[in-house]
């Protein structure tokens, strides 16, 4: 095995200790944290989220694992009709999703969609104190020419990708949960994100280095691919990687999105500051 392989590696195993003493029930209460994981897919179904008829998805098993391992519980759902129920039972939403989630699918989806209620009582849930995490195309929902409440919330959204390919992420927050062992930088094949719309209270985490990629989408100054923020007294947490089989394959990708639960849940590192003006100044210029 090759030293940063190894490294990280054992950082993972190391985050996984960490993980479930982080995640492990209250002395009190005894409860564990409990978190929905929301995969609909009004636009574009990745293959990760996809079931074949009522068997969880690739996805939805290795988080509901994941889970099992670092002591939280995951609830899988397409159902948007559960923003209209009892959002306190949740500690964090996960969502994976695509598409104006309170419109009709592209190809049927078991459940029905979110109503534009349930999309105000998440967000309201959120700024309240709930965690949330987005994975990949979660910033391809509720799309629009301005800035969508839930962009805000998120704070980037999707414009397009190109080719899949293997390239550097520089390591901005070094001391952010999940980022044990990779150094200043790591680099990883993934379907990476062109994104845009970023506010500046961002603190990010993971910068797209866009030098050398391939795409004329990546021509512009390098951009937030994996970031923080607060939404009022929530914590919001998303990674643009999570597109395909690096959910088998890349105990990289486990770790960084282990340590962003965490972090949404309260069970690791502290609020964190802006930084998206230091790493990525350039971050809202547009490809050339």
């Amino acid at each position: 095995m090759k030293r940063r392989e190894m490294l990280i590696a054992t950082g993972a195993a190391v985050f996984g200790l960490s993980a479930r003493c982080a995640f492990g029930q209250n002395a009190t209460t005894k409860k564990k944290p409990k978190v929905l994981y929301f995969t609909r897919s009004a636009g574009h179904e990745h293959s990760v989220v996809a079931r074949k008829g009522k068997e969880l998805s690739v996805s939805e098993k290795l988080l509901t694992e994941w889970g099992r391992d670092a002591g939280f519980d995951v609830v899988c759902s397409k159902d948007g009709a559960l923003f209209d129920g009892d959002l306190d039972q949740f500690d964090c939403f996960i969502f994976y999703t695509s598409g104006d989630l309170t419109g009709k699918c592209a190809k049927p989806q078991p459940g029905e969609a979110m109503s534009p209620e349930g999309k105000k009582r998440l967000l309201a849930a959120i700024e309240a104190g709930k965690g949330f995490v987005g994975i990949h195309a979660a910033a391809d929902s509720f799309r629009s020419e301005g800035i969508d409440p839930y962009i805000a919330m998120l704070g980037g959204e999707f414009v397009t990708h190109g080719a899949q390919q293997k390239v550097p992420m520089k390591v901005a927050s070094p001391e952010f949960p999940g980022m044990e062992g990779l150094g200043d930088a790591f680099s990883i094949h993934e379907e990476w994100y062109a994104l845009y719309k970023f506010p500046k209270d961002l603190h990010v985490i993971l910068v797209q280095e866009t030098e050398g990629m391939k795409g004329k989408m990546y021509r512009r100054p390098s951009y937030p691919a994996t970031w923080a923020r607060m939404h009022g007294k929530g914590r919001v947490f998303y990674t643009s990687m999570g597109h395909g089989r690096i959910w088998l394959n890349s105990p990289t990708f486990r770790q960084v999105l282990l340590g962003g639960i965490a972090w949404a849940l309260r069970k690791a590192g502290n609020d964190v500051k802006p930084n998206i003006e230091q790493v990525t100044p350039g971050a809202n210029q547009a490809a050339k």
